[in-house]
């Protein structure tokens, strides 16, 4: 019997109280087990065990080596439920969360697309633009924007979010064309108090250098499409992730501003409930997004999402 197999009896007898009940689980004797926590405490010069009429008892030493022994056949019986996990069929409910805007016109189609891939997934999909607690919530995997806090939760980096600022040629041509960061102060601002609160913009000038504009505006709005339509109703200038402006640049609704300058990009992972363990329903679906976030994704998504 080799070293793993002789833990694994050694903290079934710590947790059981019963070298008899661990030779049942293992389909063994008892003499066989006894034999086996003997061995480990002769090859260790160390005892393991006191025994007794009524039991077993952990010495001071005992009781290190089980938490330790603990461990390794737990990180083991992980490593073989992971193999397993990847061999079954990707089916059942998937539970996907996600920001608003994001979800509502980047998630939806690429949802769409995973469930004509694999059709024994049921997808519910939940839009919150405040954040959720996803073992609270029962959400199996969700798209988030930005930098992650340190936590527990499993992690998958897909590709970035990148800022535009954007006004309507008819808002431009009345109040000029801003030439520098710093223009940015005489202009409206349409300002998404759910990311720019403090209503200060964060630029990198055409030289890479970091630059924080103070602005002012009569609209603040923590809806990104309600920005859109602001701006494109000549309103004042938006800041707002490329996907949200692309059509309306692509129509000429609405023009970039500063181009040589640049807002800071968010950073989009998929994030799940635990590191360890990971559905495979979880892990096809982040298998499937990885590659849709790459350079100008924004410019394939569905029209009119």
């Amino acid at each position: 019997m080799d070293r793993l197999d002789a833990m694994h009896m050694f903290v079934r007898v710590v947790e059981t109280g019963s070298f008899t009940k661990v030779a049942q689980e293992f389909s063994s004797t008892q003499p066989t087990v006894t034999k086996q926590v003997a061995a480990m405490e002769a090859r260790l010069k160390v005892r393991l065990l006191n025994r007794n009429t009524r039991g077993v008892s952990l010495t001071e030493a005992g009781a290190l080596y089980y938490e330790k022994c603990k461990r390794i056949v737990s990180d083991v019986a992980d490593a073989d439920n992971v193999v397993q996990v990847r061999q079954t069929q990707v089916q059942g409910q998937l539970r996907i969360g996600s920001s608003v805007a994001f979800g509502r016109r980047v998630l939806i189609p690429l949802a769409m697309e995973f469930m004509q891939h694999n059709p024994q997934v049921q997808v519910d999909l939940s839009f919150e633009d405040r954040y959720t607690d996803l073992v609270a919530q029962g959400i199996d995997v969700a798209l988030r924007l930005g930098k992650l806090a340190d936590s527990s939760l499993g992690a998958r980096m897909l590709g970035v979010n990148p800022w535009v600022l954007v006004a309507s040629p008819a808002y431009l041509r009345k109040h000029s064309t801003p030439r520098r960061p710093s223009d940015l102060k005489e202009h409206s601002a349409l300002i998404y108090s759910s990311v720019q609160g403090n209503d200060v913009w964060r630029l990198r000038n055409a030289s890479g250098e970091s630059v924080s504009v103070p602005v002012t505006g009569r609209l603040r709005s923590n809806n990104l499409s309600a920005l859109l339509a602001a701006a494109r109703s000549h309103m004042g200038v938006a800041a707002l992730p490329r996907y949200v402006a692309h059509e309306s640049l692509k129509a000429g609704r609405v023009v970039e501003v500063l181009k040589t300058c640049r807002l800071p990009e968010q950073e989009i992972h998929a994030v799940y409930p635990s590191p360890r363990l990971v559905p495979q329903k979880v892990q096809s679906f982040i298998a499937f997004l990885q590659g849709s976030f790459d350079a100008a994704w924004w410019e394939n998504l569905p029209q009119g999402g």
